[in-house]
C-alpha cells in the first residue's frame, strides 16, 4: 500500500455504520488506513494499492527458510484435503460396498464437518502458545492412523464412529498450516501465496481423484485410496519434526518471553473474545456461506457425472480432475490479483461469475463438455476461496492467527456440514430424465439452486465486511505476551503498542507507522 496523505473520514464504529462505509469503499480505489503516531494518536487516511508486480519476482522475496515453511503447510493442507476427498469422491463405492444408500454415506461427511471445529479449537490454542511445529506434528500423525483405522471399520457404525474421531483431529490442521506458510511471508506476496496456499485443498482432491481413477472402480478398492491417505498424512507429520519452528513465533515469543505465562495467555484470550466477539461472528457467518459453496458445488460432483450424466468412474474421475485443475489455477491468480484490486473486490466478482456459469456447468452432456465447464466453475469457485487464507489472517487479532482463522472456518464447516447430506437427499427425492431417457437422480438442478443461492450470499456478506488488506503481522508477540508491557497489566489489547510505536518523545521525534488496518476496524467489534 503507498500512502497518499489524502486525509479520509474516521473509521466508522457499530455494526451499521460499519456495513455502510465498508459498502461505499467498496466502490473507491484507495483503501482508507488507519494511521498511529509515536504519540498512539490514530487519524484515518486514504492509500493506494501498490501496482502489480512480477509474480516471479515476489516468489524470489521468500527466503530459503521462508519456503521451507510454506511448503510445509501446503502439505499439510493437501493431505488434509486428500483425506476428505477420500471419502466424498467415493461414495458410490462406499455405498455398495456398505449396502447401504449414498445418503447414508453422506452421514460421515456431516460427522467430519460437524466435530472439526472442536479440534480447530484445541490444536489452534495449542499453536498459538507453542507454536507451529509439535501440536501439527501430532494433528498429522494421528490423522493418518485414524484413515487406517476407516479401512478396518467391519461395519457402517464402526465407520461412522472413527470418521467422526477423525474429524476431530482434521479440524486442527487448517489454522496452523496458513499461520505457518504465511506469516512469513513478505507483505507484497501473501495475495499470491495466500491463493497457492488454498489450491493445497484443490491440488489434495485433485490427487484423490487420481487415486481413485487408478484403484478402479470395484467396490471395496475404496480402501487402496485410505491407504495412500494416511501415508500422506503420517508423511507430513513426520517430515515436520525434522524442521525448526517458525522463525516469526521464536523471536515474537523470545522478545516477550518474561510474560509468557499460562495465565497470561488465558487471560489475553478471554480479553480478545471480549472485543473481538463481533468479528468472529462475522467470519464464521462468511466461512459458513464459503464451505457451503465449496461443499455444495463439488462433493456430489463425481456422484453427478456418475449418476445422471451416465459417465463412468474413469470418465467421472477425469472429469473431477480437470475440474479442480481449474480450481488451483483459479485461486492463484486470483489470489494474487486481490493484492492490487482487493481481497473483497475479488470475491464478489469471483461469486458472481460463478453464479452466472451455473446453466454451462450442469447442462452439458459427454466428459468433454463437463470437464470445460467444470474447470471454468472451480476457477472461479476457489478463486474466490484463493483469497481466503490471507484475508482471514488478516481480519485476525493478530497474536491468534492459529486458532482464530481455524475456528472461524471450522465453526463455518460445522454449520454447513450438512451439505452434502441436504443434497443428496434432496436430489435422490426428486428425478429427471437423462439423455439416454433413464429416470435419475436430479443432482444438477439440486446442486445449482444451491450454488446460485449460495454465490449471491457470498458476494453480500462480503461487500458489507471488512477488509485489513497489507496488515503487519510482525509487531504483535505471541498471545499471552501482548498485556504485560514495562512491568504494568494492561486489560485491552488495543492499548498494548507494537515495537514500532515507541516510547512519548519530543515533537520533532513524532512519526508516523502505517497500520494498514481496514475501513472496518470496528466491525467487528475492537472496542477502544
Amino acid at each position: 500500500m503507498e500512502p497518499t496523505n489524502e486525509p479520509a473520514d474516521p473509521v466508522a464504529k457499530g455494526v451499521l455504520a460499519t456495513a455502510r462505509q465498508s459498502w461505499k469503499d467498496l466502490f473507491v480505489w484507495k483503501q482508507r488506513i488507519v494511521v498511529t503516531n509515536a504519540y498512539g494518536e490514530t487519524t484515518a487516511e486514504w492509500a493506494r494499492p501498490a501496482a502489480l508486480r512480477n509474480p516471479i519476482s515476489l516468489l524470489a522475496q521468500l527466503s530459503g527458510r521462508d519456503w521451507l515453511f510454506f511448503l510445509v503447510g501446503f502439505a499439510a493442507w493437501t493431505a488434509d484435503a486428500f483425506d476428505f476427498h477420500a471419502l466424498s469422491i467415493q461414495q458410490v463405492k462406499l455405498a455398495a460396498y456398505y449396502n447401504i444408500s449414498k445418503t447414508d454415506v453422506s452421514t460421515a461427511i456431516t460427522l467430519t464437518l460437524l466435530l472439526r471445529s472442536i479440534g480447530a479449537a484445541a490444536f489452534g490454542l495449542a499453536g498459538d502458545r507453542w507454536g507451529r511445529k509439535w501440536p501439527m506434528v501430532f494433528n498429522m500423525i494421528i490423522l493418518g492412523v485414524l484413515q487406517i483405522a476407516t479401512i478396518y471399520s467391519s461395519t457402517f457404525q464402526q465407520f461412522l464412529a472413527v470418521r467422526a474421531l477423525f474429524g476431530l483431529f482434521m479440524g486442527g490442521v487448517y489454522g496452523n498450516a496458513i499461520a505457518m506458510a504465511l506469516e512469513n511471508s513478505p507483505v507484497d506476496a501473501r495475495g499470491l501465496m495466500s491463493g497457492i496456499l488454498q489450491q493445497g485443498y484443490s491440488f489434495g482432491y485433485v490427487c484423490a481423484a487420481c487415486a481413485n481413477l487408478g484403484v478402479g472402480g470395484s467396490d471395496d478398492s475404496w480402501k487402496t485410496v485410505f491407504w495412500i491417505a494416511a501415508g500422506l498424512s503420517i508423511g507430513v507429520g513426520i517430515i515436520r519434526c525434522f524442521f525448526p519452528e517458525s522463525q516469526q513465533f521464536i523471536e515474537a515469543k523470545k522478545a516477550g518471553k518474561a510474560q509468557g505465562h499460562a495465565s497470561e495467555f488465558w487471560r489475553e484470550t478471554r480479553i480478545m473474545m471480549r472485543q473481538e466477539w463481533k468479528m468472529c461472528i462475522y467470519c464464521v457467518i462468511l466461512m459458513t456461506w464459503f464451505n457451503y459453496y465449496s461443499h455444495t458445488s463439488q462433493d456430489s460432483y463425481t456422484t453427478f457425472m456418475l449418476t445422471e450424466k451416465e459417465l463412468d468412474n474413469s470418465g467421472a474421475s477425469r472429469a473431477s480432475i480437470l475440474m479442480k485443475v481449474g480450481a488451483c489455477v483459479g485461486g492463484t491468480i486470483i489470489g494474487y490479483l486481490s493484492q492490487w484490486f482487493g481481497r473483497r473486490r475479488s470475491i464478489v466478482v469471483a461469486a458472481l461469475v460463478s453464479g452466472f456459469l451455473i446453466p454451462a456447468w450442469i447442462l452439458p452432456q459427454g466428459e468433454r463438455s463437463l470437464s470445460v465447464t467444470g474447470f471454468f466453475m472451480q476457477f472461479f469457485v476457489q478463486g474466490a476461496w484463493g483469497v481466503i487464507p490471507i484475508h482471514l489472517n488478516e481480519l485476525s487479532p493478530p497474536a491468534f492467527r492459529s486458532s482464530f482463522p481455524g475456528l472461524t472456518y471450522q465453526l463455518g464447516n460445522m454449520i454447513s456440514s450438512p451439505s452434502a447430506q441436504i443434497v443428496n437427499a434432496i436430489s435422490e427425492s426428486h428425478f429427471v430424465t437423462s439423455a439416454s431417457g433413464h429416470r435419475v437422480d436430479a443432482y444438477g438442478s439440486t446442486m445449482g439452486i444451491a450454488t446460485a443461492i449460495i454465490a449471491i450470499g457470498i458476494a453480500v456478506t462480503t461487500a458489507f465486511g471488512p477488509e485489513k488488506r497489507g496488515r503487519e503481522f510482525e509487531k504483535t508477540k505471541p498471545a499471552g505476551m501482548n498485556l504485560v508491557q514495562e512491568g504494568k497489566r494492561l486489560d485491552d489489547l488495543e492499548a498494548a503498542p507494537t515495537p514500532s510505536a515507541g516510547r512519548r518523545g519530543s515533537s520533532e521525534q513524532k512519526s508516523q507507522v502505517q497500520q494498514l488496518e481496514a475501513s472496518s476496524d470496528n466491525l467487528p467489534g475492537s472496542e477502544k
